[in-house]
């Protein structure tokens, strides 16, 4: 390069420098894309996307192309940038290229154009990908080369390198994007994705109406209180039974009824009700949500009863019950829902009924009751105490302050419950750490 002027010097060195820049960019911008994004793309038949996916596919040669690339333009630079020291500055020249050059490769060929990729990633991946791609059929057997040995290095390390980058999402990562997606998917829709991630792990039992509130009638009871609680049956489908509900022998559909009554009203009695019931379908408790809404309509059902492992009655779940645990309720129930069973007191306390639900008290209340235990609030209270408490007793559960104000039939009925005091006592414990 001694021939060469001095300005064609630096004209050389300026464009290596800039080639440095163009593979470090390069490397950041293709390996920071939205591979979810990237996919969407490439389905939509984005011809930019389907390029870079296709060199993706191996990444092991597509940074070995990158660092070749890379690095010749670094050692290039580093001997021209010597040659100018020394031609300006003689002996010291060559200390004075080294720092400047340094410089100049970590300002304008490493951090700039690494943080432009990283801020924009596909405006600098899809238009790389035109002069990349057909750079690695040309250097081809020199990455090939380069990568046997990098690979074979990496394998004593038992490190595989094909397959490409794995594109597979737990559950839990899936709820982070969600979490994430921000404005790009309106709250409500992202609450409704997180439930249905959130089906596997609640089961029938978190969600059934207990056994002590189904809403079923004696077919051993009188004709006309029959016919009335039928008529007068806030549920479309009525459970009957004989005695109680262990011996329930079907579901009567409203419609049905309806149609016995007007077509055939003189001889609608309890032999046609029995004909008309529909087969009971039996759900194992402990069966999560998410297996039990495909079991629905897998079998073309709409609601079963809960039974334990030794057959016996625990409740009852629907399809919509399902279908509310995942875009909230939406239908009108007869039943109390959790604002109705949690009274906000002008002290900051409230008196919740002993028959609430923990998982929508904690819901409803953005409390942190355990879920994993009882259903209610009155079992937890039990199974806290190991005893059936009286009123007028305090207990502090799960850091919550609570105070039993009535027990009925064994069972805690109203409590107070102070999360002030528990929101006190943490931010007490957080001065003290």
């Amino acid at each position: 390069m001694e021939h060469l002027s001095t300005h064609l010097l630096f004209g050389l060195l300026i464009l290596f420098v800039a080639i440095s820049a163009f593979f470090s960019g390069s490397e950041t911008g293709m390996m920071t894309l939205n591979r979810y994004k990237l996919r969407h793309l490439v389905q939509r038949r984005h011809k930019s996307a389907q390029r870079v996916e296709s060199m993706l596919q191996r990444p092991d040669r597509l940074i070995g192309l990158i660092i070749i690339g890379n690095t010749l333009a670094n050692i290039l630079a580093s001997a021209i940038a010597t040659i100018l020291g020394m031609r300006l500055y003689g002996d010291l020249g060559v200390a004075v290229a080294t720092g400047l050059l340094t410089l100049v490769v970590l300002i304008f060929a490493e951090v700039t154009p690494k943080t432009l990729a990283a801020l924009y990633p596909e405006r600098v991946a899809f238009p790389v990908s035109w002069i990349l791609k057909p750079l690695m059929k040309a250097l081809y057997p020199l990455v090939v080369l380069i990568n046997m040995l990098s690979n074979g290095l990496l394998m004593m390390f038992r490190i595989r390198t094909k397959g490409g980058i794995s594109r597979e999402l737990s559950s839990d990562e899936l709820r982070t994007v969600v979490n994430e997606a921000g404005t790009m998917i309106p709250r409500r829709h992202q609450d409704m994705l997180l439930s249905i991630l959130d089906l596997e792990k609640v089961t029938v039992e978190d969600i059934m109406v207990p056994r002590s509130e189904i809403f079923g009638i004696d077919i051993n009871d009188d004709w006309r209180d029959i016919v009335r609680q039928l008529v007068q049956s806030p549920h479309t489908k009525t459970l009957l039974y004989r005695d109680n509900v262990d011996d329930a022998i079907g579901f009567i559909h409203a419609r049905e009824m309806m149609h016995l009554m007007a077509n055939d009203k003189d001889h609608f009695d309890k032999a046609m009700l029995m004909r008309s019931l529909r087969e009971i379908y039996f759900i194992p408790e402990g069966t999560p949500l998410n297996v039990q809404l495909l079991k629905f309509q897998r079998n073309q059902e709409r609601i079963g009863l809960v039974v334990d492992e030794y057959g016996d009655i625990q409740g009852l779940v629907t399809l919509d019950d399902i279908l509310e645990e995942i875009v909230g309720d939406f239908t009108t129930t007869i039943a109390p829902t959790p604002s109705e069973e949690i009274h906000p007191q002008e002290d900051g306390s409230y008196i919740v009924e002993g028959s609430v639900s923990v998982r929508d008290l904690n819901k409803e209340m953005g409390w942190l009751f355990p879920t994993d235990g009882p259903r209610t609030l009155n079992g937890l209270i039990l199974e806290y105490l190991e005893d059936i408490p009286g009123a007028n007793i305090s207990l502090r559960l799960a850091g919550y302050p609570i105070e039993i104000l009535e027990v009925t039939n064994n069972m805690v009925t109203r409590a107070r419950i102070i999360p002030e005091l528990y929101r006190e006592q943490q931010h007490s414990n957080l001065g003290k750490s």
